[in-house]
């Protein structure tokens, strides 16, 4: 069948393709371009049987209506116009191009040689490029109110179910998989409030994998940012929108992790898939001489201010929420979100765009508020309504339990709520999104296993990944069968996740973590498609999974815990008692001297807040950090009239239930661990 294609239809209000009752729209942004030409496939998505130039141009979008095409027509674009690369324009009517704005997609990006083939040799990439499949745009969607992102479980969605034995073969490694009763009575048994999805949206292997046989797993390096990866959802958005359902019905909220940064393009010697070849002096930013920016490490830098770009991603994030239900976005790299020309600005354009959006306004909006670029390093500067992932807390609680000195004065802002870098501008502790442990670096167990990087596997001789990590082996470099160094590193486990789960914040850990998950000491697993990143369920450990969900419900139940407010020190309830007291190990208020002597790995921290529920009485806590090698008889302070303290948790002996203690009496604290104690009316 032959289609002929018109403007007499107006510009449609909808980028990409829209179904009408007669016929499809097609429309995408090019403004240099001498013309673009829609190309048509055959229903396979095989041969290309047709080229229609798009006949409307208005500002820049050019535009086409094909009366009589039908949903799941196999389509791509192709663009001719001017080859000049110190203008930044890299034009090539050989190369098919995916439409940015492409919902689905046939299949996944492949590396082949053709797709970056110089413009002169006049090789066809079409047979190696995904076809764009015409879809109809999903239901609108009403997300989980809006409250801050809680306890995240940052969630990679291949590694999670590929290697669960309970998820049937055919849907191990895909996003359908966690719509499945056993990983969702997980999730809501370790009681996370939100699941972060790392990268779904269709990505390429960066061309160094390629030659070196590996691929990206992570999918830190899309393509269009619409269209979900055909590996991890062959349905398109009915699986995200599936799992989002599932996710829903448990009171568990769901972000995606979008990479708005860098295309999949990557430098100029890389493929021409998409953006390069639409308008890549628009698209991306470039220096006065032509080169493309590389504020990211990957080759090329969206020039996010510039209204075609904001458009698409405020485009993209509406897409998701409306279309699958999403909760809210993490937003990797995101300085580049607020640069432009003249450097970082919380007002930049895409910025204001997704604060102001009403679609998008009161949504959970999550920034890695750094990047390599100049002023590359933002935590702290994000406008409302962004959290922010907190790095200085990472490193400073890692330093703290590794047993550096000069630490507890760090520790004890971390634990506040860290007011130096998010107090003022009516900013509270939720802003910062506490972590250990995030998916780039060494897992929770491994900061406990290794003491340096083993990314031999990487291919690039143990180069990449960060070398300052803060890391130790309790005095085994890896995999042991020593008894003692195992119970030492489930030891040090234990009370991180403690300090964690008592931080004022919000607070985020990686799949697996939970129950000790190991990278065999890879400390950059982006390029482990393998069981070095898949979760090995079989050989989870259940005590540390019920001391997970026993920590994440203290928190959940105990405002003292968990009041987002910081910790200053100041009078709460009246006049009644100061929000936090910081207390030695004689149950004495920290004095100047305690704070700065060098090898101090004590910290009491006893906390006061009012709880939610009215006309009940507010709550008291203690917790007491030893990261020290040796045990600490703590003394107690006196509890209010009528009360008395009960220990809840010590991370030492996580089985051992709640029980009274004689206040009188001294605590023993013991070497690397944590205590948790509640004060409580006593009984009479």
């Amino acid at each position: 069948m032959s289609f002929t294609i018109t403007s007499e239809r107006s510009l449609p209000e909808r980028l990409g393709a829209t179904i009408d009752s007669d016929g499809v729209h097609f429309a995408v942004f090019s403004e240099n371009a001498d013309e673009v030409a829609l190309c048509l496939f055959d229903a396979a998505g095989t041969a290309e049987v047709q080229r229609l130039a798009l006949p409307g141009d208005k500002g820049g979008i050019r535009f086409g209506f094909v009366p009589g095409l039908r949903e799941s027509a196999r389509y791509g674009f192709r663009a001719e116009g001017p080859f000049d690369p110190e203008a930044g324009h890299r034009f090539d009517p050989s190369k098919l191009l995916v439409d940015p704005y492409a919902i689905r997609l046939d299949r996944p990006f492949l590396y082949h040689p053709a797709l970056a083939a110089p413009r002169e040799q006049g090789v066809d990439s079409g047979p190696y490029v995904p076809r764009a499949i015409v879809s109809q745009l999903g239901r609108d969607a009403t997300p989980l109110p809006n409250a801050t992102p809680g306890f995240t479980y940052e969630l990679h969605v291949r590694a999670f179910s590929q290697r669960h034995p309970a998820i049937p073969a055919p849907l191990r490694g895909t996003l359908a998989a966690l719509a499945e009763p056993q990983l969702l009575d997980h999730l809501e048994q370790i009681g996370v409030d939100t699941v972060e999805l790392m990268p779904c949206a269709a990505w390429m292997d960066e061309t160094h994998l390629v030659k070196l046989g590996l691929t990206n797993a992570w999918g830190y390096n899309p393509i269009p940012h619409m269209a979900l990866d055909p590996r991890l959802a062959p349905n398109g958005p009915a699986d995200m929108r599936r799992v989002t359902d599932a996710l829903h019905a448990r009171g568990i909220r769901v972000l995606l992790d979008v990479v708005f940064n860098h295309s999949g393009e990557g430098p100029v010697e890389g493929p021409t898939l998409s953006y390069r070849g639409l308008d890549n002096a628009v698209y991306y930013r470039h220096a006065s001489d032509g080169s493309l920016v590389n504020d990211t490490g990957c080759g090329n830098t969206f020039a996010c201010d510039r209204a075609p770009v904001t458009r698409l991603f405020v485009d993209t994030l509406r897409h998701y929420v409306q279309t699958m239900g999403i909760d809210g976005f993490r937003y990797d790299l995101a300085p580049v979100l607020g640069r432009s020309d003249d450097g970082f600005s919380p007002d930049a354009p895409l910025l204001t765009a997704i604060g102001t959006d009403p679609v998008l306004r009161d949504r959970i909006h999550v920034a890695e508020s750094w990047d390599i670029g100049p002023g590359g390093y933002r935590v702290g500067e994000f406008p409302p309504p962004f959290f922010e992932w907190q790095d200085q807390y990472r490193d400073d609680v890692r330093r703290f339990w590794r047993g550096q000195t000069h630490m507890v004065g760090d520790l004890a802002t971390r634990l506040a709520g860290s007011e130096d870098i998010f107090g003022g501008k009516g900013r509270r502790p939720s802003t910062g999104v506490n972590m250990i442990a995030p998916h780039d670096g060494f897992t929770l167990a491994d900061l406990t296993m290794f003491s340096r990087k083993h990314n031999l596997a990487n291919g690039e001789h143990n180069r990449d990944g960060h070398g300052d990590n803060h890391s130790w082996n309790n005095g085994v470099e890896g995999a042991t069968d020593d008894p003692a160094v195992i119970e030492a590193r489930g030891r040090d486990i234990r009370a991180m996740l403690a300090t964690l789960f008592v931080s004022r914040g919000s607070l985020m850990i990686v799949a697996g973590d939970e129950f000790g998950r190991s990278q065999q000491g890879n400390n950059n697993a982006y390029c482990q498609d393998n069981e070095i990143l898949w979760l090995d369920w079989e050989s989870a450990d259940p005590a540390l999974i019920a001391y997970v969900t026993k920590l994440a419900a203290l928190r959940r139940f105990h405002p003292a815990l968990s009041a987002d407010c910081f910790l200053t020190g100041g009078i709460v309830e009246g006049g009644e008692v100061e929000d936090v007291i910081w207390l030695n190990e004689h149950a004495e208020t920290m004095t100047e001297h305690d704070w700065h002597q060098a090898r101090r790995h004590f910290l009491g921290m006893s906390v006061y807040a009012p709880r939610r529920e009215e006309d009940v009485e507010s709550e008291r806590a203690l917790v007491y950090l030893n990261a020290g090698h040796h045990d600490i008889d703590a003394l107690l302070p006196t509890p209010r009239p009528d009360h008395r303290f009960r220990l809840e948790l010590r991370s030492d002996h996580p089985d051992e239930p709640p029980r009274p203690i004689d206040p009188k009496a001294p605590l023993p604290i013991a070497r690397r661990s944590v205590a948790i104690l509640l004060e409580e009316r006593s009984r009479r």
